[in-house]
Formats: C-alpha cells, sequence, structure tokens
C-alpha cells in the first residue's frame, strides 16, 4: 500500500509539471513593436543671455528672428526675464540654467529688455533679415 501511495504521489506531480508547459517565457502580444515616436522638432531660436558680476547681455544680438518662435537661455548665476519694449509679450522670470517657452516674436522685429538688469536690452531683426526697429524710449542703449 506503501508503494501505491508513492506511485500515486508521483503521478500527480508528473501530470502537474506536465500541465504548466514548456516555456516559461512571457509572451509578447506585438512581435514587431514600433520604435518610439520622434519627439517633435523644436525650431526656435535660441538666444542666449550671458555675462556675470552684473555685465549682462543677450546674443545675438540682433537676433535674426522676426516672425520666429524664439527661446531665451540664462547661462548666467541670476535670474532673467525678458519684456519687449511696446509691452506686447513678457517672458517672466528665467532661472539661472533654464530656457524660456518658445514665443512667436513680430514679423516685422522689435527691440526688448530684462526688467531685472536695466542695462540689458536687445533686438529682433525683422523677416528676410530686415533691419531691427529704431528703438524708442528709455529702455534703448
Amino acid at each position: 500500500m506503501r508503494c501505491s501511495l508513492c506511485v500515486a504521489l508521483a503521478l500527480g506531480v508528473a501530470i502537474t509539471v506536465a500541465s504548466c508547459g514548456g516555456d516559461s517565457s512571457p509572451t509578447n502580444p506585438n512581435p514587431n513593436p514600433s520604435p518610439n515616436p520622434t519627439p517633435p522638432v523644436d525650431n526656435s531660436v535660441i538666444i542666449r543671455i550671458i555675462g556675470t558680476s552684473g555685465n549682462f547681455s543677450f546674443t545675438p544680438n540682433p537676433a535674426s528672428a522676426g516672425g520666429q518662435a524664439v527661446r531665451f537661455r540664462n547661462e548666467t548665476s541670476e535670474t532673467h526675464n525678458v519684456i519687449l519694449n511696446d509691452g506686447s509679450i513678457t517672458i517672466p522670470n528665467i532661472a539661472p540654467g533654464a530656457t524660456s517657452s518658445a514665443v512667436t516674436m513680430p514679423s516685422s522685429g522689435t527691440n526688448y529688455h530684462c526688467s531685472l538688469h536695466t542695462n540689458m536690452g536687445g533686438a529682433i531683426s525683422g523677416a528676410g533679415n530686415a533691419p531691427p526697429p529704431p528703438c524708442e524710449g528709455i529702455y534703448c542703449y
């Protein structure tokens, strides 16, 4: 009787192992996955904010970006912002090492400044590399 119990137990184990299947690797429901989508291309013009010890500037200046999207990259250790001299666009504070969101500049060109550093000003040339408009007002240097 003891032997028949051993045979039954061995047979039960054999059936259980056989019913589990052979390959334990996970199945892939999509054998041909598509590659990761390509992120959108950012064609914005980058204007760098550079300098140290209160001697800050925008570069390039003027920037050839009339009618184009522009981002400002702060490469200094101080916070800056950008305001078009006519007040039509304000880019809030840009922390050290950060880059602003893209904004589209007027196709006729424009002048701008940093309100936190009154000696910082810049210009955007008009579309087709037309010269920037003449700077007028208290933010012209």
